[in-house]
């Protein structure tokens, strides 16, 4: 996953605006998963649109993508490394 600090450049990039405010709330690691959560999506992007209009909003869908992306990721570069391993337990793949 994106650092805090990775999410606030993109977001600069694509907006001209930080929206650090947002991306600090969803990361505060108290309260990580539940802020991560997709199911709450629609609640915590109208909590975001009322205080700091549409595009924060935007903001913190594209965190929870950007996020998931990065879970992913890893994710398949962990199964990759393990196929392999297993391969070349077996003999089938050479290191």
């Amino acid at each position: 996953m994106p650092s805090i600090e990775k999410h606030i450049k993109n977001s600069m990039e694509k907006t001209g605006k930080f929206y650090s405010e947002v991306h600090h709330w969803i990361d505060d690691p108290e309260h990580k998963d539940e802020r991560h959560d997709i199911t709450r999506v629609l609640e915590f992007g109208r909590m975001f649109e009322d205080k700091y209009g549409e595009e924060a909003a935007k903001e913190y869908v594209q965190h929870l993508a950007d996020d998931l992306n990065g879970k992913f990721n890893h994710l398949v570069e962990d199964v990759q490394a393990l196929v392999d391993k297993t391969l070349t337990y077996f003999g089938t793949q050479k290191q």
